[in-house]
């Protein structure tokens, strides 16, 4: 019946112009998703700030909207924040997580002055207060702290339940503390805790941010630290396909605050600034996969199976976390009738399928495929397996799309090969 168009743009002309496989970003869609968080967060509530977790998609284009719209950063790398530098990131709103940092990314950390560091351990704590003596320079720092809370998703982005790889368990933060107020060169001003990723509902949030203003009320009370900062991380879900009902971003983020309100009225304490930090949300359905198909064959007793140019290394999250995807042909878009497909990739693994089992047009050799929510986590997680190039990124604004990251080549593959 027709060519599907998104975000202002014919997406089979995109293909035809740029290539496939192809990420296409709307930054339209981008921008009004922040001002959604800070509509309810930033702008709601004295004190608030939202962060962009930059794991979820990093450019220097993403980089660009944030500054524009006055978002705050969440890196988790020495490469992450290398690009902030690159791009003048304003340091103060530059967040520095992650659990194994190493000496020379906290040094970097360091030198850029960035606004605040969330410590995995009381190594990494001692350490940063450490070297940022040696450099005559204060760190801010919060506590990231595990609540014990199993999540209702995937269990590889569960973050918060017990024996987690993340975080200090409640029963060794009065001591992490203790330490924390005792250092000369790093300010320990409060807590960051991340239930995972992907939660339809607010009850996994709600719950463990109950546990950790039990935990401020406790350290309090006991030993007079004031939490000045509390970093309640991200994981608002999206929907991958129409099944899935998340609750909208306010659920989440207005029950928080007002929780914690009424937690420091009650207590008669100041509330303390606090932190959102949403990727997914942000940049998940402002994304989309181009593919072309390749070979399609029927298989008697297993369906039909449309092979694609990419698969697994632009998008390992289907192999990863059985993750679900909804898709068209964006060629034959409202055309029927529609027939059961399966979308494989190119890759030699049985586990590089993209969609089982959806309903889509007949497909022959040369049609374009468009997976529908890519733009969290698949950009961030391509490689090169196979020797497959990672491919390009548009930018669409006001329908007029535009190059943002230009596609690998082989040479650019081989480059670092001596």
């Amino acid at each position: 019946m027709g060519n599907f168009v998104w975000s202002g743009c014919d997406v089979t002309e995109l293909a035809n112009r740029f290539g496939t496989p192809l990420y296409v970003m709307s930054e339209d869609e981008i921008t009004s998703r922040i001002r959604t968080i800070k509509a309810c967060f930033d702008d709601r509530y004295e004190r608030c700030s939202t962060y962009f977790a930059s794991k979820s998609f990093l450019t220097r284009d993403m980089l660009r909207i944030l500054m524009r719209e006055g978002t705050g950063l969440d890196v988790v790398s020495g490469g992450e924040l290398y690009l902030a530098r690159a791009m003048d990131f304003p340091p103060d709103m530059i967040m520095f997580h992650g659990n194994s940092k190493t000496a020379s990314e906290i040094g970097d950390g360091l030198d850029y002055h960035v606004g605040c560091f969330v410590c995995d351990s009381v190594e990494e704590m001692l350490l940063i207060d450490r070297m940022a003596g040696l450099r005559s320079v204060s760190a801010n720092i919060l506590l990231r702290v595990t609540p014990g809370v199993e999540g209702h998703t995937h269990k590889y982005i569960a973050t918060a339940g017990f024996g987690s790889k993340f975080g200090i368990p409640l029963e060794m933060v009065n001591d992490a503390v203790s330490i924390g107020m005792k250092l000369g060169n790093a300010s320990l001003r409060g807590f960051h805790f991340h239930v995972g990723s992907q939660f339809m509902d607010n009850s996994c949030h709600i719950a463990s941010l109950e546990i950790v203003l039990g935990l401020i009320s406790r350290v309090y009370g006991e030993l007079g630290f004031v939490t000045s900062t509390l970093d309640m991380g991200g994981g608002f879900g999206v929907a991958y396909v129409d099944s899935e009902q998340p609750q909208p971003v306010d659920s989440f983020i207005c029950p928080m605050t007002e929780l914690v309100e009424r937690f420091c009225s009650d207590l008669g304490i100041p509330r303390p600034s606090l932190v959102t930090e949403p990727g997914r949300f942000i940049v998940g359905p402002a994304g989309i996969t181009l593919y072309t198909a390749g070979s399609v064959k029927d298989v008697p007793g297993a369906g039909t199976y449309v092979g694609v140019d990419g698969g697994y290394p632009d998008n390992p999250r289907t192999a990863l976390y059985g993750a679900k995807y909804d898709a068209l042909v964006a060629n034959k878009y409202g055309d029927g009738p529609l027939k059961r497909t399966t979308i494989v990739g190119k890759c030699c693994e049985s586990g590089d399928i993209l969609i089982r089992d959806i309903n889509l047009p007949e497909i022959a050799r040369g049609d374009i495929i468009a997976v529908k929510c890519t733009g969290a986590y698949n950009y961030s997680m391509s490689s090169n397996y196979n020797k497959n190039p990672i491919p390009a990124v548009v930018m669409i604004k006001d329908g007029q799309p535009r190059l943002s990251v230009r596609r690998q080549s082989y040479e650019d593959m081989f480059s670092a090969d001596i």
